[in-house]
């Protein structure tokens, strides 16, 4: 973390313009992200400031992947400067609303916000996908079926055995279920779009009623309803089934007005990658919280684990899972 003295510091040297007098810095807390957002204020603008660490690998690709985005229309924050031997970059200030911050308001008001983050994340499992050939990207491991495994494997072991102390033997019983296993194969199987990897209310900023992305440095290959899961069953907002019909519908029109071609099993693909998306949310939950310190995100358990309950219910072959849930206090 820096000082406040350092954010000056690092931001005069870049910014020669700037007086120290003028600076008014303040924190920005971001989830469970290790890395540091701090907001600048100085001679009449406004920037972010992020202070990133060399330990994950995507981390250093931010800011080619924010670049590659805003090229193919998508809506990011535009980055200012990048200085990649401290770790540090300057970009766009969008404000400080984001999707989350509209939860309580009346659905006529929150739906084309969430439409809006709908149309931006169409365009990059359209436009920016299209173009990823002549980039020159590194992403994070695409989605296959290793990766829906360990997904499974991290809500097995960090919710239900570290949170809710299930019994190895029932974990392991409820993880070799051939229909998760099945599930994994099939959806690698698909072809890929590029995916945000975590499209949720808090990643969506909303300027002048319309949506931004961040937070887009986990980008890879994968599937569109991924993605669209990730926001319709975000845990961090209540959704009622209506309105995630709704905006489910509102994404099956836009793909089609714009000639993509979806499968006759969009929808059932969406509910085997919401199951998949909850896992992982259920898991990080349980690791911020258990192995991390962040006891704050244990308070999410409870609404992801109702949304999984609802999914699994409807899909086949997950009688045992659906029981679990149902057994945990």
């Amino acid at each position: 973390m820096l000082a406040i003295r350092q954010v000056i510091d690092h931001t005069i040297v870049n910014f020669p313009g700037y007086v120290p007098e003028d600076f008014q810095v303040t924190a920005v807390e971001k989830g469970g992200s290790d890395r540091k957002f701090y907001r600048i204020r100085a001679s009449d603008r406004s920037m972010i400031l992020v202070k990133y660490s060399g330990h994950k690998e995507e981390n250093r690709h931010y800011v080619d992947i924010a670049k590659f985005l805003a090229s193919s229309g998508v809506q990011v924050p535009h980055i200012y400067l990048h200085d990649s031997a401290e770790g540090l970059i300057w970009m766009q200030d969008l404000g400080e609303q984001d999707l989350w911050s509209f939860r309580e308001q009346p659905w006529t008001e929150r739906r084309p916000l969430y439409e809006s983050a709908l149309i931006e994340v169409f365009k990059m499992h359209t436009a920016a996908a299209r173009n990823f050939e002549r980039a020159s990207l590194t992403l994070e491991r695409e989605f296959n079926e290793h990766l829906y495994l360990w997904e499974q494997g991290y809500f097995f072991e960090h919710c239900l055995g570290n949170h809710f102390r299930v019994s190895a033997a029932e974990v392991n019983c409820l993880a070799s279920l051939p229909a998760l296993h099945d599930s994994a194969s099939r959806l690698s199987s698909l072809p890929r779009v590029l995916v945000h990897r975590d499209f949720q209310s808090q990643n969506i900023l909303i300027r002048d009623g319309t949506a931004w992305l961040i937070d887009f440095q986990g980008m890879r290959p994968g599937l569109a309803q991924y993605d669209i899961a990730s926001l319709l069953y975000d845990p961090y907002v209540s959704l009622d089934p209506l309105e995630r019909i709704e905006l489910l519908g509102f994404y099956e029109r836009l793909a089609r007005r714009s000639g993509v071609d979806l499968p006759d099993d969009f929808r059932g693909i969406f509910d085997w990658c919401a199951l998949q998306r909850l896992m992982q949310a259920l898991g990080a939950y349980g690791f911020l919280g258990l192995q991390k310190g962040r006891a704050d995100f244990l308070a999410h358990i409870p609404a992801a684990r109702r949304s999984l309950r609802e999914v699994a219910s409807r899909l086949d072959g997950l009688g045992d899972l659906v029981r679990i849930l149902d057994s945990l206090p």
